[in-house]
């Protein structure tokens, strides 16, 4: 970890990744879709490779705007844990020792925190933080 937030410049953060968030939890919905999609276009005598072309190029077109997603989220420091959940932990420091401010969508301000190798089991209310 290279920076470290403090708890209002964190969940400003958030604001600017829940819709980043709620866009890759889409575009992963998608792909799932277009995998059946293709699986069911291919399994047919008459399959046609231009459609099934397009349907590739279109799930590749997905990937790549999930991919430039996460790379701006790295950019800022931010773990990714879970798209489907929109599961984040954000670096911070309490008392001088590293930490993860956790949020996930659904929540609205930041309000857990866990150490660096808890995990999202090890989740604390913030009022817990020594």
């Amino acid at each position: 970890m290279s920076n470290y937030y403090d708890l209002d410049s964190a969940n400003a953060r958030v604001a600017e990744l829940r819709p980043i968030l709620v866009a890759l939890r889409d575009a992963r919905d998608a792909i799932a879709d277009g995998q059946r999609r293709l699986t069911e276009l291919a399994s047919g005598d008459d399959a046609d490779p231009a459609l099934l072309a397009r349907e590739q190029e279109g799930m590749t077109v997905t990937v790549r705007s999930m991919e430039q997603a996460v790379r701006q989220i790295d950019t800022w420091d931010v773990a990714l844990r879970d798209i489907g959940t929109g599961l984040v932990d954000i670096p911070a420091l309490a008392n001088g020792r590293p930490i993860w401010l956790c949020w996930k969508l659904g929540e609205d301000d930041i309000a857990y925190w866990h150490e660096l190798d808890a995990g999202i089991a090890g989740r604390k209310p913030l009022i817990e933080l020594e």
